[in-house]
């Protein structure tokens, strides 16, 4: 007798829609150089190794490769030290592509890089036409809820080490359970890779409770920029900064959460500089207010409720840009 937590999985499987060309791909092929976007987060990197680990499962050879590596916060998930982040003793065109959660080869710095074949597995509302397999869910809380469901169609049981990747890639995309993508389905998947070994308390303290005593410094700086205007909260973090406290690009992951705290604040908009006047912006947003089309504006993308894209331009302007934009849709 089929069980509910068994109709439960199989009607969130139909849902998902897997492509059946996709299957046939990864059972029929051999060598896949997975790849996912530059300043990885816990969604790309543990839905690429779970994936990884899945597909060696089944006798697949695999090569892992981010272009930026794995950040120190990220480094507790299994199997990480596989993430390559050159390829140059690699022969890519030997390979057949797996790009996940993004879905251009610019994204992931491979854009030089040919490929036998090539498949995207990505949740984010912005896509493109690259591929010659797409498997696009928008309305996925994470990529690691797709693969999720993908292992569980090749027929491959979740390991403790595929659990713990998966939870938190679940876990940062849906901002450990609190953001409006906290559907009964994620909670459901997250009991699953909980009972197949996944720690909730471990990986939460791993991702929260494990900030250096710089990183903490560097927050304090961002949030003595804070200015807001509109119901809009903006707040920076520069070169300079890192230079005082001795921290760097991936120290800043999760700082454009923090205003978003403030009960009125209907979006935080986070700036990283990169170089002299240009900047990688975050948006994260509340309820219906859509970033993913403001972020498209700028040539940038993402989901409704957290996106980003680069701008050139001096800081007071790329704000007041910004403010124009949101000006005309609201």
């Amino acid at each position: 007798m089929e069980t509910e937590s068994n109709n439960s999985w199989a009607r969130s499987e139909r849902k998902m829609n897997i492509p059946p060309e996709l299957l046939t791909f990864l059972r029929e092929k051999n060598d896949f150089f997975i790849a996912t976007h530059i300043n990885p987060e816990g969604d790309a990197l543990g839905s690429s190794l779970a994936l990884s680990m899945a597909l060696s499962t089944i006798g697949k050879n695999t090569l892992l490769f981010d272009q930026d590596g794995v950040p120190e916060l990220y480094r507790f998930l299994p199997g990480q030290e596989k993430v390559m982040h050159t390829y140059a003793d690699q022969q890519p065109s030997a390979f057949n592509l797996l790009l996940l959660d993004c879905n251009t080869p610019q994204r992931a710095g491979i854009e030089a890089l040919d490929f036998r074949q090539s498949a995207v597995i990505d949740h984010h509302e912005t896509e493109s036409d690259f591929g010659d397999i797409r498997w696009i869910e928008p309305k996925a809380a994470a990529t690691g809820l797709m693969i999720f469901y993908l292992i569980k169609e090749l027929g491959v049981g979740i390991t403790k080490e595929m659990a713990v990747n998966l939870y938190t890639a679940i876990a940062i995309d849906t901002g450990t359970f609190r953001f409006g993508n906290t559907t009964a389905e994620v909670l459901r998947v997250a009991a699953e890779l909980a009972d197949s070994g996944a720690n909730p308390a471990f990986i939460s303290g791993s991702l929260y409770e494990t900030w250096s005593e710089a990183r903490f410094h560097l927050l304090r700086m961002a949030l003595q920029t804070l200015e807001i205007r509109d119901k809009v909260a903006f707040t920076f973090v520069n070169r300079e900064m890192y230079k005082k406290t001795g921290t760097g690009p991936e120290d800043t992951e999760n700082l454009s959460s923090f205003p978003r705290i403030m009960k009125d604040i209907r979006i935080s908009v986070f700036f990283r500089e990169i170089d002299d006047d240009y900047w990688k912006v975050s948006l994260r947003s509340k309820g219906d207010i859509n970033v993913a089309v403001i972020a498209s504006f700028f040539e940038g993308g993402g989901h409704k409720n957290a996106a980003g894209y680069y701008i050139k331009a001096p800081l007071d302007s790329a704000k007041q840009l910004l403010l124009t934009r949101l000006s005309e849709l609201t």
